[in-house]
């Protein structure tokens, strides 16, 4: 029997991990999509399949640890490193500072960086700094969905993802949506809203 190819995109929907609708960002832009990665690690199993994707395209990649920034990074580090064998372990701020405080990395030990959703890749530089102050070899970035787009390409190397998704946004006045009139701005920065926004794309 021919096994059923896994489509994390719609596993991402399942789990309401990746919305369709119209949303207010907290940039105050628009949005046609909205991603809460959280949302995923709520289904073991479901994280497992997605997670498997990135690790089948990491299998020849010579690595030694797993760093997940918190606290998007640490479900999806720990997993990418239960499937692949290796240490997985995770930075976090102290005094908004992104630090190792609870673990160590061993000069020479090759890193990637596991994390949630990637859309510039900034905030990925900061445990990238953390790696190699520590005398780690960061190799670069995994994760469930890279947002990046090809005129704002990551400022380090994306080695794998589980989804490439483009999800344009807009100035208010500028948005699309807003102009067919046909959807509800949604806020889901409550329960209520974000129960809203799931009634809305499932009418």
């Amino acid at each position: 029997m021919e096994q059923k190819m896994v489509q994390p995109k719609e596993i991402l929907r399942e789990c309401e991990a990746f919305l369709e609708g119209h949303f207010l960002l907290s940039s105050g832009r628009h949005s046609g999509a909205y991603c809460q990665m959280a949302y995923l690690q709520q289904y073991p199993d479901k994280c497992e399949q997605v997670m498997a994707l990135v690790a089948e395209k990491l299998k020849d990649t010579p690595i030694d640890l797993v760093v997940g920034p918190a606290m998007g990074g640490i479900v999806y580090a720990y997993e990418l490193g239960r499937q692949l064998g290796k240490r997985a372990i995770f930075t976090e701020r102290v005094d908004n500072v992104m630090t190792l405080k609870r673990f160590s990395i061993r000069p020479g030990e090759r890193c990637i960086i596991a994390e949630d959703v990637v859309t510039t890749g900034i905030s990925s530089l900061e445990t990238k700094r953390v790696i190699e102050e520590a005398g780690g070899i960061c190799l670069g970035i995994t994760c469930v969905v890279d947002r990046t787009t090809a005129d704002k390409p990551s400022p380090i190397p994306i080695l794998a993802s589980a989804v490439k998704l483009e999800l344009p946004s807009y100035a208010p006045e500028e948005c699309p949506i807003c102009k067919e009139g046909k959807l509800p701005l949604v806020h889901l920065g409550s329960r209520k809203m974000k129960e809203q926004a799931v009634q809305t794309i499932n009418a």
